[in-house]
């Protein structure tokens, strides 16, 4: 009787990493081997994540181990990849999709009193927090989920803000004072999802990742992404992003804020191509909604920043 060779996975250590590596070893139904990759993220803690680079920082390394051969696939949290996929790789999968949602522990949006301090390194957080509540006072939030849990009870904080998907998936939902739906603030995008990706012309691994793909929660994933492509941005924008299918039609909706949450501009889109309902929600926002003159802004500050 022939063994059945384990397949590689490549994954960052987390704990919420490596559970995302084994819900996909589950669905693989078959033996794995976990190669476990650090990044750039992992490694400068003491950096927030747009000044490391923004989207990208926890993926490259775990893309390489790909390329390389050291393994056969890649697990990443989708929020976490660029939004076109490295020459040489191809997203094969998205598993079903988590509660894409954000959640606050600590205290409720309403429940923060005037000046409260809230923890978070995303600028997409931030901004539209900000918008609501522009008496909020902001500090970083970097490491892995218990780390910032942990952070809300410090007597300087009165909230963190994380991903609800990471909270279900380590069992600890009930940490979450006040789950914020997208109406209140709108998702990073492909936040709650999770992408594979394997080397271009694996036609074997390819085919068996197929299987375990979720096709309402991949065109979804790629209508947000397309319109991040369209932006040109990442984790450095303060943008949002949430597709829906409905009655088998994708739709959008988008959001783009200036930093300090003073103007939040959203729009929206609907189609059947997720590229091109993508592109469309981006020229819906940037033209039909007036973001282009705050996507312009970032860019000429990016242009002008000291190297």
């Amino acid at each position: 009787m022939n063994s059945v060779r384990p397949m590689k996975i490549a994954t960052r250590g987390s704990t919420l990493a490596r559970w995302q590596a084994a819900r996909v070893a589950a669905l693989l139904d078959r033996p794995v081997e976990l190669v476990i990759v650090s990044t750039r993220g992992d490694e400068r803690r003491d950096v927030e994540i747009h000044q490391l680079g923004g989207t990208g920082v926890f993926v490259k390394e775990v893309e390489q181990a790909v390329l390389d051969g050291r393994a056969d696939l890649a697990v990443h949290s989708a929020k976490d990849l660029p939004s076109t996929t490295d020459a040489g790789l191809v997203l094969v999968a998205v598993p079903e999709r988590a509660d894409p949602r954000d959640a606050l522990i600590g205290s409720t949006l309403d429940g923060l009193a005037t000046g409260a301090l809230v923890a978070t390194g995303s600028v997409r957080r931030r901004a539209q927090l900000a918008g609501l509540r522009p008496d909020l006072r902001f500090t970083g939030l970097r490491g892995n989920l218990e780390t910032r849990i942990a952070r809300a009870a410090d007597d300087d904080v009165d909230a963190v803000v994380v991903a609800n998907a990471a909270l279900d998936r380590l069992g600890r939902s009930a940490e979450a004072t006040d789950v914020l739906e997208p109406s209140v603030m709108l998702p990073q995008v492909a936040q709650g999802a999770l992408a594979i990706e394997c080397r271009e012309g694996d036609a074997d691994t390819i085919a068996f990742l197929q299987a375990i793909d979720d096709a309402p929660a991949h065109r979804c994933v790629l209508a947000e992404r397309a319109f991040l492509a369209q932006l040109g941005g990442g984790c450095d924008l303060p943008v949002g992003a949430l597709a829906r299918i409905v009655e088998d039609e994708i739709v959008l909706e988008v959001l783009l804020a200036s930093l300090d949450g003073r103007v939040v501009v959203r729009a929206h889109a609907r189609g059947d191509d997720p590229a091109t309902t993508g592109r469309d929600a981006a020229a819906a926002l940037l033209d039909g909604a007036g973001g282009r003159s705050l996507l312009d802004g970032f860019t000429t500050a990016a242009a002008t920043a000291p190297s």
